[in-house]
C-alpha cells in the first residue's frame, strides 16, 4: 500500500510540476530596454545664404561716396542647435584685397537684425580678424533664420573708399555657432 500511496503522490506531484511548466509557456513575459542616446548638435544649415555667398557694395558715382550703404540679407544663416548658442563674426584677413590694393576690413560693420526667426541678443560689430559676438544667448532650436545688415558709412566712403584704385576688393567673412 505504501509503494501505492507513493506512485499517487509522484505521479500528482509530476502533474502539478507538468501543468506549471504548461501555463508557463501559455502566459511567458519578457522585458527589453529601449535607448535613446542624444548628442548635442550645432550645425548651419548648408541652404543658408551666406553659404558661399556675395555681397556687394557699388560705388559709381560722386552720390555713393557721399551716403551710407546697406545691404541687408534676409536668411543669411540657418543654424539648428541641440543647446543655446552664440553666432560669432570675424574676417579671414585684415583688409579687402584687389591685386596689390587694400582696404580695412574696420570700414564694414555687421548687424544681426529682427524679422528672422532666431532668438537672442542682437548686436552690431566692427568687422576685425577677431571673433566678435553678433548674437549671443540664441534659442536652442531647428531651422532658425538669421538675417544680416552690412553697411558702409558716408564718412568711411569719402575718407577712406574715395581715391582708391578702382576693382573689386574682396575679403571672406566667417560665421561661427558655439554652443553654451
Amino acid at each position: 500500500m505504501t509503494k501505492q500511496i507513493f506512485i499517487t503522490a509522484i505521479s500528482l506531484i509530476a502533474f502539478a510540476l507538468g501543468t506549471d511548466s504548461v501555463l508557463a509557456q501559455n502566459s511567458g513575459q519578457i522585458s527589453s530596454s529601449v535607448n535613446i542616446i542624444l548628442a548635442d548638435v550645432i550645425a548651419m544649415d548648408i541652404g543658408s545664404v551666406a553659404s558661399q555667398g556675395t555681397v556687394d557694395f557699388n560705388y559709381g558715382s560722386t552720390k555713393d561716396y557721399n551716403s551710407s550703404k546697406n545691404v541687408t540679407v534676409p536668411n543669411s544663416l540657418v543654424i539648428i542647435s541641440s543647446k543655446n548658442f552664440d553666432v560669432k563674426v570675424k574676417s579671414e584677413g585684415t583688409h579687402f584685397v584687389s591685386g596689390a590694393n587694400l582696404i580695412p576690413v574696420d570700414i564694414l560693420q555687421v548687424k544681426a537684425i529682427p524679422g528672422g526667426s532666431l532668438v537672442g541678443t542682437l548686436n552690431e560689430v566692427t568687422l576685425s580678424t577677431t571673433d566678435q559676438v553678433l548674437v549671443s544667448n540664441a534659442s536652442l532650436g531647428t531651422k532658425q533664420s538669421l538675417n544680416i545688415d552690412y553697411s558702409i558709412s558716408a564718412e568711411k566712403a569719402s575718407k577712406v573708399l574715395l581715391g582708391k584704385p578702382q576693382g573689386t576688393y574682396v575679403q571672406k567673412v566667417t560665421y561661427t555657432a558655439t554652443a553654451l
